[in-house]
């Protein structure tokens, strides 16, 4: 299928990104990697594409223990970056599972966390270590926490004429991050990232619900018992996926 007709526009600075995302029915592109298809399938029927490629957001930045990250870093750069692999190894290995290399290269980190998607890897990783999401409209800008970013299903904290500029992660003293799927690249069934720092853990489910699904256990059967039933799915009843869920806590609480 053909997408329906749009018009487009390449803002050069954010304030005039805030005034075209201003007009009725204007909606963001960035990396394209799910708007795209769902333009072309009319599931999604924007008036007005807003190209934000050409804004400066795509640096990462090192500092006072955290490493902030520009929404358009795309996965690809996320993942090689050695500072992400110095500091976020968490995030670094989360990324080499999203999707494929041509994904990897185009799709962004804020596009993946704007979306929402309940099985992706990132908006977990945010959720487990506690990142902070830099939002900013035309009233200034402000910053959420990723465990009140996500709302629900393909559901968060941005508001009408927002853009999400950049995330900031904290450091964390051991990470787990895993996952099962049919075939690497493929949506998963299930998955978690997991931090400790200190004597605290947390440890955020994916693919189980509308949204991560975070724990923050004191012992391993404190967290299997408050695994709240995953939704299922096509190809996985409900307890399947929580047996599913409970191996991957086990191993993932041995490495943390």
């Amino acid at each position: 299928m053909k997408a329906p007709s749009f018009a487009y526009a390449k803002p050069r600075t954010l304030a005039e990104a805030f005034d075209l995302l201003a007009r009725p029915g204007a909606k963001i592109l960035a990396g394209g990697q799910s708007l795209i298809p769902s333009l072309n399938m009319r599931l999604s029927a924007p008036e007005l594409l807003v190209d934000i490629t050409a804004l400066d957001l795509a640096r990462i930045r090192v500092s006072n223990g955290a490493v902030s990250i520009g929404a358009l870093c795309t996965h690809t750069q996320v993942e090689r970056s050695p500072d992400i692999q110095k500091n976020l190894p968490l995030v670094a290995e989360a990324v080499a599972h999203i999707a494929h290399p041509a994904i990897r290269n185009r799709g962004t980190l804020g596009g993946s966390l704007a979306l929402a998607d309940p099985a992706a890897e990132l908006p977990a990783c945010a959720v487990a270590l506690d990142a902070t999401l830099v939002i900013a409209g035309k009233k200034g800008e402000r910053r959420v926490k990723a465990a009140v970013f996500f709302k629900g299903l393909f559901e968060t904290d941005l508001r009408s004429g927002e853009i999400l500029v950049a995330a900031e992660f904290p450091r964390a003293d051991k990470h787990a991050f895993l996952e099962l799927t049919r075939r690497h690249g493929d949506y998963a069934i299930v998955g978690l990232a997991g931090v400790s720092r200190a004597k605290e853990k947390r440890i955020a489910f994916f693919g189980v619900g509308g949204k991560p699904v975070l724990l923050e256990p004191k012992s391993l059967e404190d967290a299997k018992a408050s695994l709240p039933a995953p939704a299922a799915d096509l190809y996985h009843s409900s307890s399947t996926k929580l047996h599913l869920a409970k191996v991957l806590l086990e191993r993932a609480w041995n490495k943390l």
